[in-house]
């Protein structure tokens, strides 16, 4: 099983906006009412375009699907939330906390991406949104592909029935815990908090405040190989546990992050991370501060068979 990805899905999106319904669980987003709405989209197209060029100009595969006007999907630039790609030729799609972001799931996406890749089965998750429970993608958790385990974080985004019910789809075995931000308020998302690599993790421990809990992240993390780099609660606020690590053409490896999240750490945990993969940064801080996501979110890995 390969724990980096050769190719990527990115979806250009077509009313980008800040999203009222997700605002109250998502300590990142910020309502800044001195831009209209029709500037927020235009420099959220801009920031999406450039870094689509960037990844590209470096080999790394990037498909992209066009968002549609209607119906409205304010989040669309964030696919890893409702779909996830599989080696053994499996699709998920999963419960989604805001009813807005519901409308993302969309089949015509998967219709693109099969012309490229092999779809052998499709799990939906999505049933779980009558009965108020949820879980969102490879936001909600992080997937050890390589050693079959999941991370996740509990909020209310999260849920840990749906999350038992994936496990035992995909027969991975999960690692529970909270983490909570400097207010006391659950971490919405692990992929703010935590960016695992193929040989080390960015994490920040920090938020995870049960020494039991914290203790058994460390330990599977050391037991699994992987170098721990610690950021801070301001680092995770600048979106410095917001990364994804990526493979392109020439087997050249690359951790996506943000200006904002590059700019926020210090040398030391910019060499430790030099030590295992090239960093690759995107400037996108409209993308950030209205819809309260960063790099990784923007991205849905591919790990399906190439036909």
């Amino acid at each position: 099983m390969k724990t980096i990805t050769h190719n990527i899905l990115m979806v250009r999106p077509a009313k980008f906006g800040f999203n009222e319904q997700t605002a109250a669980s998502n300590a990142f987003q910020t309502r800044d009412t001195s831009l209209s709405n029709e500037q927020i989209q235009q420099k959220a197209i801009e920031e999406f375009d450039r870094m689509v060029l960037l990844l590209r100009s470096r080999a790394i595969n990037v498909v992209v699907a066009q968002d549609t006007k209607t119906p409205v999907k304010p989040d669309a630039v964030f696919p890893n939330n409702w779909v996830s790609f599989h080696e053994d030729g499996a699709v998920i799609s999963y419960p989604m906390f805001a009813n807005a972001r519901r409308k993302e799931r969309r089949e015509p996406i998967l219709k693109a991406i099969e012309k490229e890749f092999e779809i052998t089965q499709r799990f939906h998750l999505e049933h779980y949104e009558g009965v108020n429970q949820f879980l969102e993608g490879t936001g909600s958790m992080i997937l050890d592909r390589a050693n079959e385990i999941v991370y996740a974080c509990l909020s209310p985004r999260t849920d840990v029935r749906v999350l038992d019910e994936l496990c035992e789809t995909i027969h991975y075995k999960r690692l529970i815990f909270n983490a909570i931000d400097d207010k006391k308020q659950a971490i919405y998302h692990t992929n703010v908090m935590m960016a695992l690599g193929e040989t080390f993790v960015v994490i920040c421990l920090d938020t995870i405040e049960n020494k039991e809990e914290r203790l058994n992240v460390i330990k599977m993390l050391e037991q699994t190989q992987k170098e721990i780099i610690e950021i801070s609660l301001p680092q995770m606020k600048a979106f410095a546990g917001n990364m994804l690590q990526v493979r392109n053409t020439f087997n050249e490896t690359f951790l996506i992050m943000s200006k904002t999240a590059y700019e926020s750490l210090d040398a030391l945990q910019i060499n430790h991370i030099k030590k295992h993969t090239q960093i690759l940064v995107v400037d996108i801080p409209t993308i950030e501060k209205y819809g309260g996501g960063s790099a990784r979110c923007m991205i849905a890995e591919i790990f399906l068979p190439k036909k």
